[in-house]
Order: structure tokens, then C-alpha cells, then sequence
């Protein structure tokens, strides 16, 4: 049975569930599969050896959800090529395809979860009530171990991106 937990975020101030044990710095990354924009399968054995930054939005299709994701594709051209920054979120392959297209986002990439919540189970943050993932953030440092995460308490505010960003730089110095 998979693991419920409440009193963890809010959405406009009233409470939500999230599905899923949650993951904690210093832990092994665990595995998930999602679906690229082409809808083939993306799991995280894909980016071996790599520092992630999982940025997890309800959709892209709002707008905290659309700035999270521009600001991380900016600050994805000041980061080291050993670095691979992307957008997990339930909008579909095909939306996503679309939104980044016109936003001129290039350096992201977006991953869907719509088919099997897999990542957002894995990681604590797929919204029973919604069906949605929760806004947060995860840095996964190169050897696989969590360095970062935060779950965003209200789902309407921003990530901590200087304190996300701090932790890509601890990684890269490992």
C-alpha cells in the first residue's frame, strides 16, 4: 500500500494530500520511469553520472509553474555541461512539446509523469486530490545520493532556486 501523507503542502491555503513515502537528503535517488516529448521512456538510469535538478510543477500551463521553469532554463546556460536540469509535471508529452515551443525554452528538458505517477509517487509528491504533482525541487548529485529537496508548503509559491542552485555547485565540487 502506498504511503498518504497530509499536512505537507497546501493549495490556496487548503490542505492536500501527497501520495508517496517523500525521499530525504542523503538518500539514494530512487528509480522512476516518465515519458519524453517524443514518448519514449525516461528513467533515471538515463542520466548516469550526471548532477539532476528535478524541477517538479503542476503544470506548466500557470503562471508560477511557466516562471519556475523559464528560470531554471536560464540559469541552465551558466551551469557545467555535467549538469542536466528537468521539468516534471503532468501535462501531457504533447502540451509540454507545445508550451515550451512557444516560451523559447531549449535547455530544459520536460518530462511527463501523466501515465503512471511514477516519479511522483517515488518522491512523495503526486497530489491525491488533484492528480497533479506538488511544486519542488530536487538536486540528485552525480553519484546518485540526494542533495537537495524541497516541497514547496503552498503549491502557488516559488521554489528556493539560490539555495537549489547552491546545492548543483556542492555537487559539482565533489
Amino acid at each position: 500500500m502506498i504511503e498518504e501523507r497530509t499536512g505537507i503542502i497546501t493549495f490556496q491555503g487548503n490542505p492536500l494530500t501527497l501520495i508517496g513515502k517523500g525521499v530525504s537528503v542523503g538518500e539514494a535517488a530512487p528509480e522512476f520511469c516518465v515519458l519524453a516529448n517524443d514518448l519514449t521512456p525516461r528513467t533515471l538510469a538515463d542520466y548516469k553520472g550526471k548532477v539532476l535538478v528535478i524541477s517538479v510543477v503542476p503544470s506548466l500551463d500557470t503562471p508560477v509553474c511557466d516562471m519556475q521553469t523559464r528560470r531554471f532554463n536560464t540559469e541552465a546556460a551558466k551551469l557545467s555541461d555535467n549538469v542536466r536540469i528537468l521539468t516534471i509535471s503532468c501535462d501531457l508529452p504533447f502540451a509540454q512539446t507545445r508550451w515550451c515551443g512557444a516560451a523559447g525554452v531549449d535547455a530544459v528538458e520536460t518530462l511527463s509523469d501523466h501515465r503512471d505517477l511514477s516519479f511522483g509517487t517515488a518522491y512523495g509528491v503526486a497530489i491525491k486530490e488533484l492528480r497533479l504533482l506538488s511544486r519542488a525541487v530536487f538536486v540528485i548529485c552525480a553519484n546518485g545520493v540526494i542533495a537537495y529537496e524541497q516541497i514547496v508548503k503552498e503549491v502557488t509559491h516559488d521554489v528556493d532556486f539560490e539555495a537549489a542552485l547552491g546545492a548543483v555547485k556542492a555537487c559539482l565540487e565533489k
